[in-house]
């Protein structure tokens, strides 16, 4: 498919992940109001009750594709595992090093390792534009970090150079298993299982791996109930609803795309924390603000006819790629 009948999709695509990441970008804020609740305890609430909300929304469709999800074991496996190591990376850096640097390393390249995994496994080239837009975005999340440091002048003081290059390391780990699991979740939906069921399956698998760590961790988010509350908001609102969007972003674009889609995470966290927890905000992070927004102009830019889909991934080396946008289809169809 090509032309207008092609982009549309692919935009709307690219849509639902930026409204993903709008919601996820609100969970630095809502956590500040349950102090006494550790990362991991934050992590496995968030990704763990939100993950098995996704699998009892979605039991329908994951008996009717337990067949298929079965043949494609490995792939859920992976994600699965992914998405339960990601959210106690992710929250445990941030603990480590800091919200600016845990999220920029976290964020900031999973779109590169992303791109990596799609290139050794499925042979896709990375396209100008997309490198441009991952360029901006990546800078842009780097002067959002200068920007916290700059905000707070003690902030690095408080955390130690072995607490910093932990979180550094935990970052990382963030950001390969946040592009496996987002590459998990595509490769099931481009193989004719629709998006509810792949990221039931994924989520929810993920988030019963996460039960055990909330059991040892989770006491303080029932400790009262401004802190039940934020840690329902973070299951039911980031997670649940975020992921569900993420799932339909997934069915148009590349997992590379959506993972630098997302840089408007920490962009939409930083302008949350002007205007709800009252920090102010610094040049530089403005300028990074408007750097994450370039990059997203970029991306969805209807002159080169919106992202790529799903069936522009082959590089001429296997399939065409049509079986991929017809299966697809279907499982977009069968959201309806």
């Amino acid at each position: 498919m090509n032309g207008p009948g092609r982009g549309r999709p692919a935009r709307t695509g690219a849509l639902c992940v930026l409204a993903a990441s709008v919601l996820w970008g609100t969970t630095g804020t809502a956590a500040t109001f349950a102090p006494d609740a550790g990362p991991l305890a934050i992590g496995a609430a968030a990704m763990g009750l939100g993950g098995l909300l996704q699998a009892l929304a979605a039991a329908p469709r994951l008996a009717r594709y337990t067949g298929r999800l079965r043949e494609r074991r490995g792939t859920v496996l992976l994600g699965a595992g992914s998405v339960a190591v990601y959210p106690l990376a992710f929250y445990s850096s941030m603990h480590l090093a800091g919200v600016a640097v845990g999220t920029v390393v976290s964020i900031g390249t999973a779109p590169l390792l992303s791109a990596v995994i799609e290139r050794v496994a499925d042979g896709r080239r990375l396209t100008r534009r997309w490198l441009l837009a991952a360029s901006l975005g990546l800078l842009g999340a780097v002067l959002l970090c200068v920007a916290e440091a700059a905000r707070a002048p003690g902030h690095a003081g408080r955390h130690s150079v072995a607490g910093t290059l932990s979180g550094v390391g935990l970052g990382l780990v963030a950001a390969a298993t946040y592009a496996l699991y987002s590459w998990a979740a595509h490769r099931l939906i481009t193989r004719g299982i629709p998006s509810r069921a792949a990221m039931g399956a994924v989520f929810g698998l993920g988030g019963l791996l996460l039960l055990p760590v909330l059991a040892c961790t989770g006491a303080p988010l029932v400790a009262s109930w401004p802190d039940a509350a934020v840690g329902a908001y973070m299951a039911s609102v980031p997670m649940f609803t975020g992921y569900v969007l993420f799932g339909w972003g997934l069915a148009h674009v590349p997992a590379s795309t959506a993972t630098t889609l997302s840089l408007l995470e920490p962009a939409v966290a930083a302008v949350l924390a002007v205007l709800v927890v009252g920090e102010r905000l610094p040049a530089a992070g403005w300028a990074g603000i408007a750097l994450v927004i370039a990059c997203l102009t970029v991306l969805t830019a209807p002159g080169a006819g919106g992202p790529p889909s799903p069936g522009e991934l082959r590089d001429g080396r296997g399939r065409d790629g049509r079986e991929e946008v017809d299966e697809v289809a279907v499982g977009v169809a069968e959201q309806e």
